[in-house]
């Protein structure tokens, strides 16, 4: 007992020395090698005899020091950052106690807090009768929503499929590649899932969606479902919920919200208008390891009808562990794809206590006015481009001095290499994407600790190396 103590707090040493680097300026995001050099410099091996608990020590350094710094006030590369105490608290909490999520027999703790969970989301979103789950993603709260849209229309494809019924989904061409995905799992076909054309805004086109619903229907196939993305992947655009659900209403079809990056506005008096007519929706999909900072992963699945995640997901053969007594009414794992299902709720339930209601609009108002910082910043500077006006946390720009003279794949190149002579030298973690033909840069505000000397350091280092290279 007294090496294990040992061991523990040698770990909780590493760990916080870890945390106070991530502090410090001079603290590289990365100390970047290529994959041949990592292997070669890190011990991968197997053994065949175990070692002692002490050796383990070494390892756990050498993985903090060699991974990304994603608490860093230099990363901006995902939809994820920053450092959350409650979440650290929640996963100790939870890997010692050990349990799963499918019946209350064996987490009555977890289950209560994250029925409790699903209540207050619900709540923000407009369900007031909703139900839901955490699941492991926001990509799987999309398949099964998409899933409970097929049971809706076609509710003896669970035992029979779908025969010959054609299947048409439909989504932003800004919407999340899961849906593909969700599609293939489903066996309807990733072709059956239309992407709607989006505005100069990044928003789908409601026109557009209803054209491509009709021309669906004189193809002689069944349009079932149609998502709306709150914060798309690369500009943070909201599609227009009130005029989608008109179209949906008229046609029956159900309608999905992928909420995973853009959900929390629904905390901020000042920014909730984006997701104006949520409650309208039939079902929704909250990653709350992104905006809200909670340690990956922690999303929910929402859905309006109560009863309608046991009609879809449920199974046969599961006499074993499901049993009629008085506490069935609260066996979370009848209505899940999944069996064994890790508590994730309490990282959230944790923070929610820490930080309450106030405590997310906050963090959701400081991090609009650092992203308005950020766009005002490029739009004063001669040498940088803002790509799409931003309305959300997605800042997409490139280098393009006034005075340039490179061609349009000319200045691809060379926004790919600052931003890759940035990870390298381990001043910066930022990702680009491809838009209308050309690099956009992607910088993304996730971390409310990042204030504006953060981001004029970031600026000025993309600046520098793009005139040294230029």
């Amino acid at each position: 007992m007294i090496e294990f103590e040992k061991i523990i707090n040698l770990t909780v040493d590493k760990l916080l020395k870890y945390l106070q680097e991530n502090k410090n300026t001079d603290t590289k995001v990365i100390d970047y090698k290529s994959p041949q050099t990592l292997k070669e410099k890190l011990d991968l091996s197997l053994p065949e005899n175990g070692v002692p608990l002490a050796d383990l020590i070494p390892i756990i350094e050498s993985y903090l020091d060699h991974s990304v710094r994603t608490s860093s006030h230099k990363f901006f590369n995902q939809l994820w950052g920053g450092f959350e105490i409650t979440g650290l608290l929640a996963e100790m909490v939870t890997s010692t106690a050990n349990t799963s999520m499918y019946t209350y027999e064996v987490a009555p703790v977890a289950t209560l807090i994250e029925i409790k969970l699903i209540e207050a989301l619900n709540d923000l979103i407009g369900f007031p009768q909703g139900e839901g789950l955490m699941v492991t993603g926001g990509s799987n709260a999309n398949l099964i929503a998409m899933l409970c849209g097929r049971h809706k229309l076609l509710p003896e494809a669970k035992n029979k499929g779908l025969g010959n019924h054609q299947l048409v989904a439909f989504i932003s061409d800004q919407a999340h590649y899961s849906f593909f995905k969700a599609a293939n799992l489903l066996g309807m076909g990733i072709d059956n899932v239309v992407k709607v054309k989006s505005d100069h805004d990044q928003r789908m086109c409601p026109q557009q969606l209803e054209a491509a619903i009709q021309q669906s229907l004189r193809e002689g196939k069944t349009p079932f479902f149609v998502t709306a993305t709150a914060g798309t992947t690369v500009a943070g655009a909201f599609d227009p919920l009130l005029s989608i659900s008109e179209i949906t209403s008229k046609y029956g079809l159900w309608l999905h919200v992928d909420g995973s990056w853009g959900a929390p506005v629904l905390f901020s008096n000042q920014h909730k208008h984006l997701l104006q007519g949520s409650s309208l929706a039939d079902s929704f999909t909250w990653d709350a390891h992104k905006l809200m900072g909670v340690p990956l992963i922690c999303s929910a699945i929402l859905v309006k009808q109560p009863g309608t995640l046991l009609e879809a997901c449920s199974s046969q053969g599961t006499h074993y562990i499901f049993h009629d007594d008085e506490d069935s009414a609260y066996n979370l794992g009848a209505m899940s794809l999944q069996c064994g299902r890790k508590v994730d709720a309490l990282k959230l339930w944790l923070a929610w206590k820490y930080y309450g209601k106030s405590g997310y609009e906050a963090r959701v108002d400081r991090l609009f006015e650092l992203a308005s910082y950020a766009a005002d910043y490029i739009r004063s500077c001669e040498k940088l481009q803002l790509i799409v006006q931003p309305t959300f946390l997605n800042i997409c720009f490139r280098y393009n001095p006034r005075d340039n003279s490179l061609s349009n794949h000319g200045l691809d190149q060379l926004n790919l290499e600052i931003r890759d002579q940035l990870m390298r030298s381990g001043q910066a973690l930022v990702n680009y994407s491809h838009y209308q033909e050309q690099i956009l840069i992607r910088f993304i505000l996730s971390n409310p600790n990042i204030n504006e000397a953060d981001l004029d350091s970031f600026f000025a280092n993309f600046i520098k190396i793009g005139d040294s290279l230029s």
